[in-house]
């Protein structure tokens, strides 16, 4: 929800420096990778497990291999959300500015040309700035100069309103006759013969009245639940290692729209993007492994909103009102929950239940990889193999076919 379509910033979590750094990382607040150890039992053992999975990933060759997923996801993506604002006509407080990535330290800038060199490689026109030209790329800037030793940028990336493209879509799926059962929760998968039969489904309490059960039906069933899809496959015995990582988000009006920043941008040494959507700034970023909490009522979801907030008046002074509540402001503190695989990659494919598919597991690049994932996924219930390198799941590459997936 930092609004980016990041195509060429993707690298997954797990590489082969993130076991150190999750370990130096774990007594801070402000962390931008939080690991927090649930006992393992329960969702608890799910986490333990996902964490295991996570550190086999962490070496050059599945970083590398993970990376040509996601990239290959995210173009096919990028294409398939401009048809779709080509179409519609939606807009969404779109830029087409790229996107760029400043460094405070030298030393990770010094590591900066390998990943530009590893997106190239892939097809993403990723380069190498100095700071003299990443101000000449975003002037906002100008008052964090002395601390910024370079950076990179990706021309063709671009920003905008997941929120609002979001409802604007739906709106328009409704007007042809989508029908769309906000406020109500999924209960569960109901399974015959081997295969889903109904999902039953039940309209949210309601002054403490709770409303009938329904069951639906469909010739095939998407789960894509995010956070909550590997729970739900459970039930019906598809087990997929996905789990929440709880993703923080702030939005601070603009008090000098003329010095705020075009550009989305990544700031490296508290891994947090900002883009500006119209009169406002969102600032995301910090991940917490630890569970379905979604508070931000807790001293530690205190610290970590108020380092959104420091940081960005650190970075642009004076551009953003960034006071906090009790100081007078009114920044709007979100979070949420990131539907985390080892990898980073989603699962997108045919589950071994008859008429069961599943589309989830995006982590952070839900926005990035969400136009592509649904098109891809309607492509394979309808028989077709989607114009893109990718392991979908459930698929044999070898043969371009749909298999009864193993998990």
């Amino acid at each position: 929800n930092a609004a980016q379509i990041s195509v060429s910033y993707c690298e997954p979590w797990a590489n082969k420096d993130a076991p150190l750094k999750a370990l130096k990382w774990m007594f801070r607040d402000d962390a931008p990778l939080l690991f927090r150890p649930q006992l393992p039992f329960g969702e608890g053992w799910q986490q333990w497990r996902w964490g295991l999975q996570f550190l086999a990933q962490c070496n050059d060759e599945a970083f590398e291999r993970n990376v040509q997923q996601l990239v290959a996801l995210g173009a096919y993506s990028h294409a398939a959300l401009k048809d779709v604002v080509a179409a519609t006509g939606i807009e969404y407080n779109r830029l087409e500015r790229g996107i760029a990535h400043y460094f405070t330290d030298q030393k990770t800038f010094d590591t900066a040309g390998e990943a530009a060199a590893l997106m190239r490689k892939y097809g993403v026109a990723r380069r190498v700035v100095s700071t003299a030209e990443l101000l000449a790329i975003e002037p906002a800037f100008k008052p964090f100069a002395h601390r910024i030793v370079g950076g990179t940028y990706t021309a063709s990336d671009e920003s905008g309103d997941a929120r609002v493209f979001t409802q604007a879509l739906a709106q328009r799926c409704a007007d042809r006759g989508a029908r769309f059962l906000f406020g109500h929760d999924v209960l569960r998968l109901e399974k015959a013969g081997g295969a889903i039969e109904s999902i039953a489904v039940r309209p949210r309490s309601i002054r403490g009245e709770s409303g009938n059960l329904a069951y639906l039906k469909a010739d095939e069933v998407v789960v894509a639940c995010g956070s909550y899809t590997a729970p739900l496959l459970r039930t019906v015995g598809v087990d997929l290692p996905i789990y929440p990582g709880k993703g923080y988000s702030a939005t601070f009006k603009l008090l000098k729209p003329e010095l705020a920043p075009f550009v989305s941008t990544i700031d490296d040494e508290v891994k947090c993007a900002m883009s500006r959507l119209g009169d406002h700034l969102r600032v995301a970023g910090t991940i917490e492994v630890g569970g379905y909490d979604l508070s931000l009522d807790t001293p530690l979801a205190k610290a970590r909103c108020k380092m959104l907030a420091d940081r960005i008046e650190e970075v642009l002074p004076g551009v953003c009102d960034t006071r906090l509540e009790e100081q007078g402001g009114t920044p709007n503190f979100w979070t949420g929950l990131r539907p985390a695989t080892p990898t980073n990659i989603p699962y997108i494919g045919k589950t071994r239940v008859g008429r069961l598919w599943v589309n989830a597991g995006h982590g952070t690049l839900g926005w990035t990889h969400g136009a592509g994932s649904g098109k891809a996924i309607a492509e394979l219930i309808s028989g077709e193999v989607p114009a893109m390198d990718f392991g979908f799941y459930g698929m044999d590459r070898t043969r371009g076919s749909l298999q009864a997936s193993a998990a």
